[in-house]
């Protein structure tokens, strides 16, 4: 299969198309995009550069791609949005470029799924394996690490950041960091519930993994300990298990408050 675009879709001069690309109708694709091999944009969507995005990835109907920052002290700088491969990114997804005063590009790693009405505000960087659904939003400079799942209607402020495998509950608003591994909960504000058990299962952690998981959310947040002694214990856990280990290293590299 060639590439194909619709005879309604217009195409920049200065855009770049891979091989096997679809382009659907009426959809808009500016200078300085570039699609990669077998990648197909549904109708009606937006594409603004300058925006990199890999191969295979697909868009779906009405979604705005690239276009300029929420921010007010953007000054029309040289941004970008990079995305990578096998994305599925469903209708009415708005992605922004980065701003100058931030990292300069907004980042989306491989095989994630952003829903219907997904927000990703500028200079966020999600990473790989993602869900997120209807009506998630990000707000600028937040950081996502992989197998992370938004569910609908979560809401995540400005510059905090998502551990890998963490669970973000539905409607839930989260203000602080949020460890790897832990489920969220809608309370007013998002608290911590637990580990996200049951998607580290899915991926293949065995029990003794998820034991030590365990122990470690213990520590941090259900033994009543300071912050300072429950990051002591983390410590001495870390010893034993690199999921500890890793989770130590993403609280002792936290500059936000963790969500407690």
């Amino acid at each position: 299969m060639s590439t194909y675009v619709h005879p309604t879709a217009v195409i920049d001069p200065g855009a770049r198309l891979g091989a096997h690309v679809r382009v659907g109708a009426f959809s808009i694709v500016g200078a300085e995009v570039e699609i990669g091999d077998g990648t197909e944009i549904g109708s009606h969507c937006t594409l603004t550069g300058p925006t990199r995005i890999g191969c295979d990835n697909r868009f779906v109907g009405h979604c705005a791609v690239g276009g300029d920052p929420q921010d007010k002290k953007f000054d029309g700088e040289r941004t970008e949005l990079v995305i990578g491969d096998r994305n599925v990114v469903r209708e009415f997804t708005t992605l922004n470029r980065g701003t100058g005063s931030g990292s300069g590009a907004t980042r989306i790693g491989d095989d994630n799924w952003l829903l219907a009405y997904v927000h990703v505000a500028h200079d966020c960087v999600i990473g790989n394996h993602c869900v997120f659904s209807n009506n998630a939003t990000l707000a600028g400079h937040v950081e996502v690490g992989d197998h992370v799942i938004l569910s609908g209607f979560a809401g995540i402020h400005q510059f905090c950041r998502i551990g890998a495998h963490a669970f973000i509950g539905m409607g839930a608003f989260v203000n602080g960091d949020v460890p790897p591994f832990v489920m969220v909960a809608q309370d007013g504000y998002g608290r911590p519930r637990g580990i996200n058990s049951e998607g580290l299962k899915r991926r293949g952690f065995d029990a003794g993994r998820i034991a030590a998981i365990k122990r470690a959310y213990r520590a941090l947040y259900v033994s009543g300990a300071s912050f300072d002694d429950a990051r002591d214990r983390l410590r001495d856990l870390a010893g034993e298990s690199e999921d500890v280990a890793a989770l130590l290293a993403f609280v002792e590299a936290s500059e936000r408050p963790l969500l407690r």
